[in-house]
């Protein structure tokens, strides 16, 4: 990694600067950081010379700048087409966090500096998160779940193996029972989880034939919230079907992850109890959004039970987006990827403008509203004095084509760059 040391104080010229989305972009501005955090923003271009003795001057003249973006919804343990179905069994954990952190680079270098691995087996995440606070490896800022709380048998739990082998390799977040899934919430928070993923329904990918149906009960969901929330921790939901959706959103829930099948009474219900919404729109449009170009896409060699349940999905996310966005339900930005490719990951702001939010509304869904969902926009999410210096350098302007957020020159995570280009 060529991370520099951090200069005494840092200036970045920004020749149009949106510092909080939502907010009017301004030309001409002077960002100044110390130590890795934003300390003022001045009009126009301030010199190199000042009180510090080390001052840098980073010239974003040229550019867009903006916040890092944020994805709540990564799995940087794979991706999918670039393993095998054995990798549950042969991969070490130092596999897996080798793996994560080439991920978790790629990832980096494509605007986002913030993410949350919503599922893991824990230790491999925990490690990587830990030595990317501590710049031993390149890598966006991390938010880790680890293994994802299921129901025995659920959509988080092991599929698709002779019965024994289902045994050695159950998932360690496995509960049932309010009082055993209170268990599982203080144990992952022990071994080290920033954030309680919850599988509240079944899942398209997982092998087996039960549907995306609730699979906690509501008293078991209540558990989890209560337990979560008294630890500090926000609690997410995997949920797909409506029952399992409302569910989650009446025990507690902060978040429900895709939402594929919440209906206008959902939204009704997830917008008065001020819940958000994590759509994760872009991996259907690269698996393919109608039946035949699923089975040709990167997902075609499915096991049947899980092809049967992704057929079912269509233009349904696309279509749930479009949805929450019209009943005025708060949206965040999260991708899943691993099921589609790290580092592609700004196309959900794309996915977001095609599905009817303005620019300004899918770049907030990334920036200010992800740290606002995460609990983490005392930290970052805008550039404000005060805040860690994550910033970005486009191109172009993405408030006139959304596209521009492809297009990245300039990465900062915590006043440190890692990615500079004309």
């Amino acid at each position: 990694m060529s991370s520099p040391v951090l200069a005494d104080e840092v200036v970045v010229h920004a020749g149009t600067l949106l510092a909080q989305p939502g907010e009017p972009a301004q030309n001409q501005q002077s960002i100044v950081i110390v130590d890795g955090v934003i300390t003022e923003i001045r009009d126009g271009f301030i010199g190199g010379q000042g009180n510090s003795t080390d001052r840098r001057v980073i010239d974003l003249s040229d550019q867009f700048v903006m916040p890092g973006f944020i994805d709540l919804h990564v799995h940087l343990s794979s991706q999918a087409g670039d393993g095998r179905r054995t990798d549950t069994v042969t991969m070490s954990d130092a596999d897996v966090a080798l793996n994560a952190s080439m991920y978790a680079r790629r990832t980096l270098m494509a605007g986002f500096t913030t993410l949350r691995d919503l599922g893991s087996r824990g230790e491999p995440l925990y490690a990587l998160r830990d030595a990317i606070r501590a710049n031993k490896v390149a890598g966006p800022r991390l938010l880790v779940a680890g293994p994802a709380i299921t129901p025995t048998g659920g959509h988080g739990d092991v599929h698709g193996y002779r019965a024994e082998i289902l045994e050695v390799l159950a998932s360690p977040a496995v509960c049932d029972g309010a009082d055993d899934c209170r268990r599982a919430v203080r144990r992952a928070v022990k071994l080290g989880a920033d954030v309680i993923k919850v599988t509240a329904t079944g899942g398209v990918l997982s092998n087996t034939a039960t549907g995306t149906g609730q699979q906690f009960t509501d008293e078991e969901l209540r558990a989890i919230a209560e337990t979560a929330h008294a630890l500090g921790r926000k609690v997410t939901a995997h949920a797909h079907a409506r029952e399992g959706i409302i569910a989650a959103a009446e025990a507690g829930f902060d978040s429900i992850e895709h939402a594929m099948w919440a209906d206008e009474e959902t939204m009704k219900i997830l917008k008065r109890l001020d819940v958000w919404i994590i759509p994760t729109v872009y991996p259907i449009t690269y698996v393919g959004d109608t039946p035949e170009k699923m089975k040709q896409g990167p997902l075609k060699d499915l096991p049947p039970a899980s092809m049967a349940k992704l057929l079912e999905l269509g233009r349904q996310p696309k279509d749930m987006t479009r949805l929450a966005h019209e009943k005025g339900v708060r949206i965040a930005l999260g991708t899943d990827s691993a099921i589609s490719p790290h580092g592609e990951n700004a196309h959900e702001f794309i996915e977001y403008v095609n599905a009817g939010l303005s620019p300004t509304e899918a770049l907030q869904a990334g920036t200010v509203y992800a740290a606002e969902a995460a609990g983490i926009a005392d930290t970052t999410g805008s550039i404000v004095p005060g805040k860690a210096a994550d910033i970005v350098g486009l191109g172009a302007s993405p408030l006139d084509d959304i596209e521009a957020v492809l297009d990245v020159r300039f990465v900062m995570r915590d006043g440190i760059v890692f990615k500079q280009q004309d």
